[in-house]
């Protein structure tokens, strides 16, 4: 602020205090007629002529602290209070762009009240929004097979601003052009009721293999010292979160395998990558009591993530996108790990799902050997191979 424009706001902040509101405004204009480019002196006229009702006085402050700072949260926030108090129609949606501004830090009481009122009209706007659409949907397409009928449902509470868009997002390696689905429909998977037919068999081995002596019982997540941890770092070699790897990065663990015949047997006849150092993987997970797992992305779009719960508490959730599920005992299901995705136990007792990876079904015969034969010439960088 410059210094002309300093006294004058100080001398309207204390005419403002008194409750001379005119006074103010004469103040606050005579500023900025010297200093338009403020955002904060737009914002103490608009509260002026707010204290004062004038409330089109107040909008038009308003709307120039926007041009220069068109994502000013106190800003846009002020705006929708304004065209909610003005009767406005669209006001409610005004609330939902201020909210997308949300600031991290801590706000004052007073803001955070303004805050709380925004989201409880969003959310009745987004209702009523919802509804609508729900409606226009019903009369269009009465008879929606299941598939359909989740893919519209979705494109609505999109619009509605009810739920967010989330893409594939690998961590390592990208093929273009393959469908991204948070979770694949059932009927492209020959094999699925199969698997689920084997529940029992393949929780025997579980219960087999984790009552042995010798087999192995890893941290899932095992970072060496002096790398970034980011959301991992409450479940670095933690115990909360364990696994009973079959196949691990294409190799078979012989430790857990000789104790799982029936699993062995059964992941030999599921289409599943094979790639060296990489894939395939099959695993018995086991996430404790109270824990979380933070969302993050696979490393690659071209397989799927299969999932067979065995052992599954209430409570015991998992989320792809968008999309969050409760597991339930001997139900399948298989989703695009490179979509951000996380899980939570909040159960009181041990929740175990059985893991394989799957070949992305878009992929044909020759695009899966192109994909091996790239993957591995990477993975093999390193060893002489450039």
């Amino acid at each position: 602020m410059q210094e002309s424009a300093q006294p004058l706001a100080a001398q309207a902040d204390r005419a403002a205090a008194a409750g001379d509101f005119p006074q103010a405004r004469r103040l606050l204009q005579s500023a900025l007629s010297g200093e338009k480019a403020n955002v904060d002196l737009w914002l103490k006229l608009a509260a002026i002529c707010r204290a004062q009702g004038d409330i089109p006085a107040a909008l038009a402050a308003v709307a120039e602290a926007l041009k220069l700072e068109p994502l000013h949260f106190v800003a846009l926030l002020l705006n929708a209070s304004l065209l909610e108090r003005h009767g406005a129609p669209d006001a409610d949606e005004h609330f939902g762009r201020a909210l997308a501004q949300i600031p991290d830090e801590p706000l004052p009481p007073q803001m955070a009240a303004m805050v709380r009122h925004a989201q409880e009209r969003y959310r009745a706007f987004q209702a009523q929004t919802d509804a609508h659409l729900s409606a226009a949907i019903g009369n269009a397409v009465p008879q929606a097979s299941e598939g359909d009928a989740r893919r519209l449902n979705r494109f609505r509470t999109n619009v509605a601003r009810i739920t967010s868009t989330y893409h594939s997002e690998p961590t390592d390696y990208h093929y273009p052009g393959l469908a991204e689905f948070e979770f694949f429909d059932r009927d492209r998977f020959d094999w699925l009721e199969r698997l689920e037919g084997a529940t029992e068999g393949i929780a025997d081995d579980f219960a087999r293999v984790a009552a042995a002596e010798r087999r192995e019982l890893a941290p899932y997540v095992q970072y060496p010292e002096g790398v970034p941890l980011r959301q991992w770092e409450a479940l670095n070699h933690s115990r909360d979160w364990l696994a009973i790897h079959l196949v691990r990065n294409g190799e078979i663990v012989e430790a857990n395998a000789r104790h799982c015949g029936f699993t062995m047997d059964l992941l030999r006849t599921l289409p599943q990558p094979a790639i060296d150092q990489v894939s395939p993987n099959a695993m018995f997970s086991l996430l404790a009591p109270g824990a979380h797992i933070p969302p993050h992305h696979g490393i690659t779009n071209t397989r799927l993530v299969c999932h067979l719960p065995l052992i599954v508490p209430e409570n015991c959730w998992f989320r792809v996108g968008a999309d969050r599920r409760l597991w339930r005992r001997g139900e399948a299901w298989l989703f695009d790990d490179t979509i951000e995705h996380e899980a939570a136990n909040e159960s009181d007792a041990l929740r175990v799902v059985f893991i394989c990876d799957i070949w992305h079904p878009d992929l044909n015969a020759q695009e899966r050997a192109g994909v091996r034969a790239v993957i591995e010439a990477h993975e093999n960088r390193g060893n002489g191979a450039l």
